[in-house]
């Protein structure tokens, strides 16, 4: 069941402006009913500024006119609050990291030319000023710029990075260098090969160090 936005400062607001019982206020709040009993004795940490579900649209007056005079009706919420969602843009990087991003653009830069300046900034949540001023090299930080794999630093994903990198190559009409997979079975039958020969060279080194052991526990009764 949906639940207002702010369900404590609501609750607080049906306590103070509405004659509803702390169950039906606890029940439509997500509350337990001590949580709605505290609120209405001022026992609760700190005094809550009311927040009215009617302007808010999540309740209608008609429901609390109908809850009141019926203890069994149980509010229903209008809307659900508004999701908060990530709109489109430079992405926030923490404090720790931001001083990394300059390093993480020259290497875009100068790894994959064919990306826009409009990709890399979302990529690396930065401005096209600073993407410009890197690739420039009229940055005010030049001298320490050190190219660095913003993935690596954490700027980014390695599966952002790869369909970055394909969808400008393709825009860019650049073909990708395909992956190379003649090699993999000789790499396979080589490991095998490696291991079998550090198995052998074990047991040989075992039945040496046998031997060794027998000629030394049998002694010749005709050897003087």
């Amino acid at each position: 069941m949906a639940q207002p936005l702010m369900p404590h400062a609501t609750a607080s607001w049906l306590v103070d402006n509405t004659a509803l019982s702390f169950e039906q206020i606890a029940d439509f709040c997500g509350l337990h009913i001590l949580e709605v009993q505290a609120i209405a004795d001022d026992t609760a940490a700190t005094k809550l500024t009311g927040r009215d579900p009617v302007r808010a649209h999540e309740l209608t007056m008609e429901q609390i006119e109908k809850g009141q005079r019926d203890p069994d009706y149980r509010l229903q919420m209008t809307k659900g609050p508004e999701q908060v969602r990530r709109t489109k843009g430079p992405r926030y990087t923490p404090v720790s990291k931001r001083q990394d991003k300059p390093d993480g653009i020259a290497w875009i830069i100068r790894n994959h030319p064919e990306i826009t300046d409009g990709t890399i900034s979302t990529l690396i949540g930065t401005t096209r000023t600073t993407i410009a001023a890197i690739r420039e090299r009229s940055h005010w930080n030049i001298a320490n710029i050190v190219p660095k794999d913003p993935v690596t630093l954490g700027l980014t994903t390695q599966r952002e990075l790869d369909a970055a990198v394909s969808k400008a190559a393709k825009a860019s009409g650049v073909e990708q260098a395909p992956t190379d997979h003649r090699l993999e079975g000789d790499r396979e039958a080589l490991i095998e090969q490696l291991r079998a020969e550090r198995l052998q060279a074990a047991r040989d080194a075992e039945s040496a160090g046998d031997e060794a052991s027998n000629d030394g526990g049998f002694e010749d009764p005709f050897r003087r």
